[in-house]
């Protein structure tokens, strides 16, 4: 495995799970800041007008792989509920801040996660590339389960604006690594968005199957369905410690 410089990894369902109730607490959160901000609407109306108008957006950057934001979907909604109002309006950008951070008491680390990016970021450049629509959102949950600091590049596809599998993004991993794709691991669960996204972009995938194997709860808004599995010969894991095996090396829980 000499020839690999660097590993990068996927956020939800490889390294973090969310707890189900969740999006819930979250679209409860968003609708209560959007009524502090002057907007007569109710919850009802809000999540049912809300939940239809971000799977169309949602829908339209899977063909295209052209990201989207929850500020579209927000000002989507109310405009169908009789108000005019532009995406990047302050009071949808503060709405959209309480919306993610209702999800940070709902977020957990995969066992053994931060002993794992502790031991390969010894010999390892590290980066985490995920299909997130707000930047800011995704580093303060990093922030709060402790994870940024081993990584020396951080890629949210909200920022990127465009989202796995684009090659797009998975050369701006590599460059912002300064490495070659070749000499790039990427660890993610998504068999089409991580596996061959990184397969067609150059860079060797492993695929993770934590979630799978333990029925645990997909992060919300992650494709449920169980997806064909990735083509012979992709390496899969489903445990940290088959990891280290791939890659060569002792790992030793503290």
């Amino acid at each position: 495995m000499c020839r690999f410089r660097a590993v990068g990894l996927d956020l939800f369902n490889t390294l973090i799970t969310i707890e189900e109730e969740a999006l819930e607490t979250a679209i409860h959160t968003l609708t209560r800041n959007l009524q502090f901000e002057g907007f007569a609407i109710t919850l009802q109306d809000f999540n049912s007008v809300y939940t239809n108008t971000a799977l169309s957006y949602i829908r339209e950057a899977k063909q295209s792989y052209r990201e989207t934001h929850n500020r579209f979907w927000i000002s989507g909604a109310l405009d169908k509920l009789g108000y005019s109002v532009d995406p990047d309006d302050p009071r949808i950008l503060r709405s959209v801040e309480q919306y993610f951070a209702a999800f940070l008491e709902y977020s957990k680390l995969i066992p053994g996660t931060t002993e794992m990016l502790s031991k390969i970021s010894q010999n390892y450049k590290l980066g985490l590339l995920s299909n997130f629509t707000d930047g800011a959102g995704a580093r303060n949950l990093l922030n709060h389960l402790g994870l940024s600091r081993f990584f020396s590049s951080l890629l949210i596809s909200g920022e990127l604006g465009y989202r796995k599998p684009h090659p797009f993004v998975f050369d701006a991993l590599a460059e912002s690594l300064q490495v070659k794709p070749r000499e790039v691991i990427y660890i993610g669960d998504d068999p089409e968005a991580d596996v061959k996204g990184a397969l067609n972009s150059g860079l060797q995938p492993v695929w993770t199957t934590y979630v799978r194997d333990n029925n645990v709860s997909f992060a919300p808004g992650v494709d449920q369905k169980l997806k064909e599995p990735p083509e012979p010969n992709i390496p899969k894991i489903c445990h940290w410690q088959e990891l280290f095996e791939y890659l060569n090396q002792p790992f030793t829980k503290s």
